[in-house]
């Protein structure tokens, strides 16, 4: 049988740390083995993993440039001269996009058509972003006082209305919003971020930081720069807490302990433990002995 690795071993291998590796594990991409309180892996799967992360190149990138599959797979969708939201959500290639990023595109549209606008340029994503009150990105920018209303009559300040009602059908992305759509990739992926989330379609518009969006932004007294820096921040909060969660005893665990021993408890969960563990089942907390 081949030896076990240790989650700090796989950590070092891979160059990430060891929240990574528990997060990928969580999340079915990586196989691992509950030994107790810990969990172990082995080379092959391991090997396994790496592979099915392999970077396609040959797509057209400039030499010394690398793609992700799904940047490509994003990129192919977006190239048509008339991509609309539509064609983007109901594409299975954003199928690693959440619902609430979808919903942005949605939002976009209809912000577009609200200034009969026959294009969803950055400022509709913005407007979208905002709109979907429940994502991160929504979070950040009303941090940063961002507020529907202000940026609705920012956008007809600055490109006013058009002259005739649109329908969803007529309306296409920008260049620049097509973009924002392949930046948010890039940021979830250098994030190690699984799926696409509203904050990383926020980072690619900041990213981006050209388009009609950038300058509504700076006209709120928003800087990119700033912008960036606090949804970065709101994501690392987010990630500790969620690190930091505790799983609560599950209600066999009282079958671990004999009759009448009182056990020991963990300082961190509360779940009782044999005497003879070092370490609590529930969540690997170190126990102190009586």
């Amino acid at each position: 049988m081949e030896r076990l690795l240790t989650t700090d071993e796989v950590a070092e291998y891979l160059r990430v740390d060891v929240v990574t590796i528990r997060r990928l594990v969580g999340r079915g991409e990586l196989t691992a083995y509950r030994i107790g309180s810990e969990y172990r892996f082995t080379r092959s799967d391991l090997e396994d993993y790496l592979q099915r992360q392999r970077v396609s190149t040959g797509t057209g990138e400039e030499p010394g440039t690398t793609t992700s599959p799904p940047l490509e797979w994003v990129r192919k969708t977006l190239q048509g001269k008339h991509t609309t939201p539509s064609d983007v959500v109901k594409s299975d290639r954003f199928d690693k996009f959440t619902d609430q990023a979808r919903r942005v595109l949605h939002l976009s549209q209809e912000e577009a058509q609200r200034f009969h606008h026959n294009y969803v340029g950055t400022e509709h994503l913005l407007l979208g972003l905002i709109r979907e009150d429940g994502g991160i990105a929504a979070h950040v920018l009303r941090n940063m006082g961002v507020e529907l209303k202000q940026v609705r009559e920012a956008v007809e300040h600055i490109i006013g209305r058009g002259d005739r009602v649109i329908l969803g059908g007529e309306i296409g992305l920008t260049p620049r919003a097509k973009k924002v759509i392949e930046l948010s990739v890039d940021e979830a992926r250098r994030l190690d971020h699984h799926p696409v989330g509203t904050e990383h379609l926020l980072l690619g518009l900041i990213r981006e930081g050209e388009g009609i969006a950038a300058g509504v932004l700076e006209s709120q007294g928003v800087k990119l720069d700033q912008a960036r820096r606090e949804t970065i921040r709101v994501i690392r909060q987010l990630q500790e807490s969620e690190t930091d969660a505790v799983p609560p005893p599950p209600p066999e665990a009282a079958r671990l302990l004999v009759e009448g021993e009182p056990g020991l408890t963990c300082t961190r969960c509360g779940a009782r433990c044999p005497n003879y563990f070092r370490h609590c089942f529930n969540c690997g907390q170190q126990l102190q002995p009586k």
